[in-house]
């Protein structure tokens, strides 16, 4: 697959962005030799890369994230290893922030690196089925809010609307047209559209640029 050194993902909280960030980095490992995963999402702490760990290390996938991440402890802290994704440009990375502005804030100490270095994806991943982003203005004020806050600005959507595991084929067929919509007003071209692995077979060849996503398990 065709993709930039950095890929960054953020949208609005719940839009899925960590479940994606795994996924990518794994499909990620299969073309490049040296592949690392950060987690920098300083807000909400429920849904971390960590919890998929034991798979990214046996993968060879490096993570980096807050040594807190899954402890009692929820501390907004970030290691100085992040720096190595600027840093060390042999890696191939993928960057889940978190979410909306708030979110975003932690990548405004990274994004004059990343932006003088030019080599990056910056996707606002959608979902039409979430109550706070339903219409496309809602997606503008969020995309506004975000690039503010993080200092860089999106180059591309990704559309992961879903129901969760109530998610049928026609489902993800309908949300194609709110994300083209949203294409069109941004200016963002759509970079893939996630389906839950079981339905990939079935919509195979009536959705362009569609991605299979493995549901990442919760450590409890």
């Amino acid at each position: 697959m065709d993709h930039k050194r950095i890929t960054l993902l953020s949208g609005h909280y719940g839009s899925g962005k960590t479940n994606i960030a795994v996924n990518l980095a794994f499909e990620l490992k299969k073309s490049c030799e040296r592949v690392a995963i950060a987690d920098i999402d300083i807000v909400n702490p429920y849904f971390r890369t960590k919890d998929s760990e034991k798979e990214l290390e046996q993968a060879g996938i490096k993570l980096i994230c807050s040594q807190y991440a899954n402890s009692n402890l929820d501390i907004p802290a970030l290691p100085d290893e992040i720096y190595s994704i600027i840093d060390d440009r042999s890696l191939t990375a993928v960057v889940d922030i978190g979410g909306d502005d708030r979110g975003a804030l932690a990548l405004g100490r990274f994004a004059p690196g990343i932006v003088e270095e030019g080599d990056y994806e910056m996707l606002m991943v959608i979902n039409c089925y979430r109550p706070l982003t339903r219409t496309a203005q809602a997606i503008l004020e969020i995309r506004r809010e975000i690039e503010t806050a993080g200092g860089i600005s999106f180059t591309g959507l990704v559309n992961n609307s879903n129901l969760g595991t109530e998610t049928t084929e026609d489902d993800v067929l309908r949300s194609v047209g709110f994300a083209e919509e949203v294409s069109e007003k941004t200016g963002l071209p759509i970079r893939m559209t996630t389906v839950e692995q079981g339905l990939f077979k079935a919509l195979e060849g009536k959705i362009e640029h569609l991605f299979p996503l493995r549901l990442q398990d919760k450590i409890n």
